[in-house]
């Protein structure tokens, strides 16, 4: 888990996109539908990166034979302060196939929906490219 919160902390999407298998599913804390496919999942890290502000990584618990790991972090939106936290599982070659997110409090989880519906055209556009 390394490599991805490296990439992470260093607010480097090209290696965050590195870290994704082609067949990732990606989770939203504020949207009920996945979404599958490494292109959309680089996207909405890209736009998550326009939009966090302060971004850190305060704990990381791992499990089910280091295939399961859990990145907790904390971060603002704006005034909001938001807490959450990365679940991810990572394939047989090491590569991160499920990606789930969740956040908190509920008005953090009001300002992330309202800043990823801002940027999700420009998202859209940045996944097919």
């Amino acid at each position: 888990m390394t490599s991805f919160r490296k990439a992470v902390e260093a607010r480097d999407p090209d290696a965050m996109a590195a870290t994704l298998a082609e067949n990732v599913v990606f989770r939203s804390p504020v949207a009920f539908k996945p979404y599958p496919g490494k292109a959309i999942t680089a996207a909405i890290l890209r736009g998550v990166l326009r939009v966090f502000e302060d971004f850190r990584y305060v704990r990381e618990l791992t499990g089910g034979e280091g295939r399961d790991h859990a990145l907790v972090f904390e971060a603002r939106i704006g005034n909001v302060r938001v807490e959450g936290c990365d679940f991810l599982h990572l394939d047989e070659a090491g590569l991160i196939d499920e990606f789930t997110v969740m956040v908190r409090p509920l008005s953090a989880a009001q300002a992330l929906a309202e800043a990823m519906a801002a940027q999700f055209d420009r998202i859209q556009r940045e996944a097919v490219n």
